[in-house]
C-alpha cells in the first residue's frame, strides 16, 4: 500500500503529463506562427524566443531557490537540465525515428554551448560562484542573444513580401498559452516528483539536477516530441540548443548574482563533463542525420549520469 502522500504525489505527476501534452501542441504552434508572421527562419525562433520561454520553468525554480537561500537547487537543476535536454529528450526523440540535422545550422550556437560548460567550470574552480562571476555569464547571454537576433534578421530580412497565413496577435496569443500550461506542468511535476525525492531523503543538490530538472525540462520534451510529429524537426533541435545556453547563461547568472553560492565542485564536474559529452553526441553524421542508435547512445549516457551524481554525492538509497 502506498501512503497517501505518495499517491497524491503521483497524481500530481499524472496531471502534469495531461498539461505538458495540451501545451505542447500550442506552443510549436505559437513558435512557427511567430517566425512566419515575422519572416524569419523556424530555427532562430525556436533557439531564441522558443528556447527562452520553455526555460521559464528553471528560471522560476532557480529564482525562488537563490531568494530562499537554497540556490544549491536551481544550480543543480539549470546545469542538470542541460544534460536531461539532449540526454534524455533528444534520446527519446530519436527513439521513433532519425532526425536531419544540417550541420551549418548549428553552427555559432553549438560552438557557444560547448564553450559555456568549460567556462563554468573554470569559475567553480575555487568552489564559489560569485556575483561577479554571475554578472560574466549574464553578460555573455547578452551578448549570444544579440548576435543570434541580428545574424538571423540580417540573413533574412524582413523585406520578404511573401504571403503570411498567421496574425502575429493570433500565434503570440497561442505560444503564451502553450507556454502558461508548460510551466503549470512543470510546477506540477516538480511538487510531485521533489515529494516523492525527499522521501527517500535525496540531497537538495541531486533532488535539483535530477528530479526537478527533469521536471522544469518538460516543456523541451514536450516541443521535441510534438515538432517530430508536425515535421518541424529544427524547432525542436532549436529549442533544446537554445535552451542549454539560456540555462548555462541566463539561469546560472541570475541565481549567483541574487545568491553568490558555494558549489560541490565533485558534484558540478559530472553534470559539465557529461554536458560537454552530450553535445559533442548531437552532431550529426555526414549525411546530416541522428538516428535510433545515437539515441540509445544518448539515453545510456543519462544512465551514467544519474549514477555519477548519486555517487558523487554519497546517496546511498533510501
Amino acid at each position: 500500500m502506498f501512503a497517501i502522500p505518495v499517491i497524491n504525489d503521483l497524481a500530481l505527476v499524472v496531471a502534469a503529463i495531461v498539461a505538458a501534452g495540451v501545451g505542447g501542441e500550442l506552443f510549436l504552434k505559437g513558435v512557427v506562427g511567430v517566425a512566419d508572421a515575422l519572416r524569419v527562419p523556424k530555427l532562430l525562433v525556436a533557439t531564441t524566443l522558443g528556447a527562452c520561454a520553455t526555460s521559464t520553468p528553471e528560471l522560476i525554480v532557480s529564482t525562488t531557490a537563490a531568494l530562499a537561500g537554497e540556490p544549491a537547487i536551481g544550480l543543480g537543476d539549470a546545469l542538470g537540465s542541460n544534460v536531461i535536454n539532449i540526454a534524455l529528450v533528444l534520446g527519446l526523440a530519436l527513439l521513433s525515428g532519425p532526425i536531419r540535422v544540417a550541420r551549418r545550422e548549428l553552427g555559432r550556437d553549438f560552438t557557444v554551448a560547448l564553450a559555456v560548460p568549460l567556462l563554468t567550470f573554470m569559475l567553480v574552480l575555487d568552489g564559489t560562484l560569485s556575483r561577479a562571476d554571475g554578472g560574466l555569464l549574464l553578460g555573455i547571454f547578452c551578448v549570444w542573444l544579440a548576435v543570434s537576433f541580428y545574424s538571423g534578421f540580417r540573413a533574412q530580412g524582413l523585406a520578404d513580401h511573401g504571403s503570411c497565413n498567421y496574425r502575429l496577435s493570433t500565434v503570440v496569443l497561442l505560444a503564451s498559452g502553450g507556454l502558461i500550461a508548460l510551466v503549470l506542468a512543470a510546477r506540477l511535476f516538480v511538487a510531485g516528483a521533489t515529494g516523492i525525492a525527499t522521501a527517500m531523503g535525496v540531497d537538495t543538490y541531486v533532488i535539483g539536477a535530477m528530479v526537478v530538472a527533469v521536471g522544469t525540462s518538460l516543456p523541451e520534451l514536450v516541443t521535441v516530441v510534438v515538432s517530430r510529429k508536425r515535421g518541424h524537426d529544427d524547432v525542436g533541435i532549436g529549442t533544446l540548443l537554445g535552451s542549454n545556453l539560456f540555462n548555462g547563461l541566463a539561469i546560472v547568472g541570475i541565481a549567483a548574482t541574487i545568491q553568490p553560492m558555494p558549489v560541490p565542485v565533485a558534484e558540478i564536474s559530472v553534470a559539465l563533463v557529461i554536458g560537454v559529452v552530450v553535445l559533442l553526441m548531437m552532431m550529426p553524421d555526414r549525411i546530416g542525420l541522428l538516428g535510433r542508435i545515437r539515441g540509445v547512445e544518448l539515453l545510456l549516457v543519462y544512465l551514467i549520469f544519474v549514477l555519477a551524481t548519486l555517487a558523487a554525492s554519497g546517496y546511498s538509497g533510501p
